[in-house]
C-alpha cells in the first residue's frame, strides 16, 4: 500500500492540468474559427509548420509534429487538394519534395493565430486581475518548461 501522498497528488495535479489544456485548446479553435476551415487540428498544425518551416520535406515534417509519415501524408494530401500547399523537387536531391504554402495559407495561419491570441487577451484582461498576472506569468514559465521536458535522459 502507497503510504506516500505525493505521487497521488502529482497524478492528481496531471490530470487537472490535462484537462485544463484540452479545454482551452478547444476553446481556441473555436473561438478562432478554426471549426469553420473544415480542417483538423493535425492539418491545421502541420499547415502552420510548413508556413513557419517551409519550404520543408515531410519527414521533417513529420520529426517535427511528432508523428508518423503517413500521418503526415494524409494530411498533405487534404491539404494539397484544398490549394493550401504544393510541392516541388528539392533541389539539392530529386528524389525529394519540398512543401511550400500557398499564400492563401499564410493568411489562414495568421487569421487563426490572431483569433486565438485576441481570445486570450480579451480573456486575460476580463479573468486575470491585476495583481494575478504575475503569477499567470510564472504559469506559463511553467508550462514551458513542462512542454520542453526531456525525460529520457532524466532532466529537463
Amino acid at each position: 500500500m502507497n503510504t506516500n501522498p505525493r505521487p497521488r497528488q502529482s497524478t492528481a495535479t496531471a490530470q487537472r492540468l490535462n484537462d485544463a489544456i484540452k479545454r482551452l485548446r478547444a476553446r481556441l479553435r473555436a473561438e478562432s474559427g478554426q471549426h469553420a476551415t473544415g480542417l483538423t487540428v493535425t492539418q491545421v498544425a502541420v499547415l502552420a509548420s510548413v508556413v513557419r518551416e517551409g519550404p520543408i520535406t515531410a519527414a521533417r515534417l513529420a520529426a517535427l509534429e511528432h508523428v508518423s509519415g503517413q500521418s503526415i501524408a494524409q494530411s498533405l494530401a487534404v491539404l494539397k487538394a484544398a490549394g493550401l500547399v504544393h510541392s516541388e523537387p528539392d533541389p539539392q536531391d530529386g528524389r525529394k519534395k519540398l512543401m511550400s504554402a500557398d499564400p492563401s495559407a499564410t493568411e489562414l495561419i495568421e487569421k487563426l493565430l490572431a483569433g486565438r491570441a485576441s481570445f486570450l487577451a480579451r480573456a486575460i484582461d476580463q479573468v486575470v486581475a491585476p495583481d494575478e498576472r504575475k503569477d499567470l506569468g510564472k504559469a506559463i514559465e511553467l508550462l514551458e518548461r513542462l512542454a520542453a521536458a526531456d525525460l529520457n535522459d532524466g532532466g529537463i
